[in-house]
């Protein structure tokens, strides 16, 4: 049966900048009986390594582990230098997910930036990404790439932010070592069905991040029509309860279960407090219960 942990979505700015203490996060999640906490690469708790074996320790002392690290490496950058520099962050982060006991670490493909074209991007992207394979190997971590929007502290969209190109991204790497996180809401992001793109990527999903969307005003066809669906967070849009919003979590669950999946569901919602994630918790609790009943 699948895992339930939680990424501090309400959170990320003050742990990330300060204000806010990791195990505050913990105390805060500690209640809702989840398995597991997400941890986010930039914490700034965590920029020191000496640090990091504290922080395995307090979430082990609530009960749970951190299955996941979320990172967001920039590997299209222009400069060859500034990739190379991404690269070793992204190792980093490897070591980082081990030493917190973290099997899976994010990566990403990094921004469009308006000068670069598909060809280039894919080509860079990938030669970064397996330049870090080696070190995910030796630390037994795995790399999962996520069907990603954009990070909080990025100026552009994710390169392969559409489907097609995240497809073929994908398909392009070949290695025990990596898999897919899927996101089924940055495919409404992106413009595109998170169904129709989970049924070309379920035998690469490895994670799961799982949250929910709501449309404010019109329909789906307005929102592909609108160009701020694949450019930006479409006011049509905002963030809610998983289970009331536009994700059609019976599909998605059934889809996974049908490919053999057992592995983590991270919530990435909450953005409203911790009452909304305690209610998403019970929720994707209820439909794992549901869809995976021979494994309890």
């Amino acid at each position: 049966m699948p895992r339930l942990a939680a990424f501090p979505k309400a959170y990320i700015r003050p742990l990330c900048q300060g204000g806010m203490t990791l195990r505050e996060w913990v105390d805060l999640a500690a209640p809702l009986g989840l398995d597991g906490l997400e941890y986010y690469s930039g914490f700034h708790e965590l920029a020191d390594p000496a640090n990091w074996a504290e922080a395995r320790r307090t979430v082990a002392g609530a009960g749970m582990v951190i299955p996941m690290l979320c990172c967001s490496p920039d590997f299209s950058q222009p400069d060859p230098g500034l990739r190379r520099r991404e690269v070793e962050k992204e190792k980093h982060w490897i070591r980082m997910a081990a030493t917190l006991g973290a099997g899976y670490c994010r990566v990403l493909s990094g921004q469009r930036r308006p000068q670069l074209t598909k060809d280039e991007g894919l080509q860079i992207v990938v030669e970064n990404i397996e330049a870090c394979l080696p070190e995910a190997e030796k630390c037994g971590v795995t790399l999962i790439l996520e069907n990603h929007y954009k990070d909080d502290f990025w100026d552009y969209p994710e390169f392969a932010q559409k489907m097609d190109v995240f497809c073929e991204l994908v398909d392009r790497i070949r290695h025990p070592r990596f898999g897919v996180n899927y996101d089924p809401s940055n495919a409404f992001l992106a413009g595109d069905d998170p169904l129709e793109l989970l049924r070309r990527v379920k035998d690469r999903v490895v994670t799961m991040h799982a949250s929910d969307r709501f449309l404010l005003a019109g329909t789906l066809e307005d929102l592909r029509r609108e160009e701020g669906g694949a450019q930006g967070y479409a006011k049509r849009l905002s963030h809610g309860e998983i289970g009331k919003g536009l994700n059609d979590y019976d599909a998605i669950f059934s889809t996974l279960r049908s490919v053999g999946f057992d592995n983590w569901v991270s919530i990435e919602d909450g953005v409203d407090g911790m009452e909304q994630l305690a209610a998403s918790a019970r929720f994707l609790r209820a439909k794992i219960a549901q869809h995976w009943p021979a494994t309890r």
